[in-house]
């Protein structure tokens, strides 16, 4: 796993640029047309409903990753997939072609979080 003098003794992280190798090709395994093609039959299945989307849409998402990051040394189950966005999310903040990437990948299977308007009623605080 380790490439370009990244990496050191175990249990140490790899350089940003292993993750970031790694998350571009998940990403570009999202646009393989035989994934594309389920996960627009997944989305199809789901209707917009949030409830639907975690249960087609999430486990084909689950999978594309899978069958990427286990040649990586991850698990080839849900857990290997936590793995690795815990991984990513912990070089968020020090690289922003990781953030980028990341906030790509997520945009291809969740639904755009719209927030309630600000200030809207009392916000929650009692009147009397």
């Amino acid at each position: 796993m380790a490439a370009g003098g990244c990496g050191g003794p175990a249990g140490r992280q790899p350089c940003a640029r292993v993750p970031a190798a790694v998350l571009a090709e998940v990403i570009k395994a999202f646009g393989v047309p035989e994934n594309a093609q389920r996960m627009e039959e997944a989305r199809d299945n789901a209707c917009n409903d949030m409830g639907k989307m975690l249960q087609f849409l999430l486990p084909v998402a689950t999978q594309i990753q899978q069958d990427v990051i286990k040649a990586y040394g991850f698990s080839n189950d849900g857990e290997g997939v936590l793995k690795f966005a815990r991984l990513i999310k912990s070089y968020e903040s020090q690289d922003p072609e990781i953030a980028n990437m990341s906030g790509k990948l997520k945009a291809m299977f969740l639904p755009p979080m719209t927030l309630p308007p600000h200030g809207a009623g009392t916000g929650g605080v009692a009147t009397s």
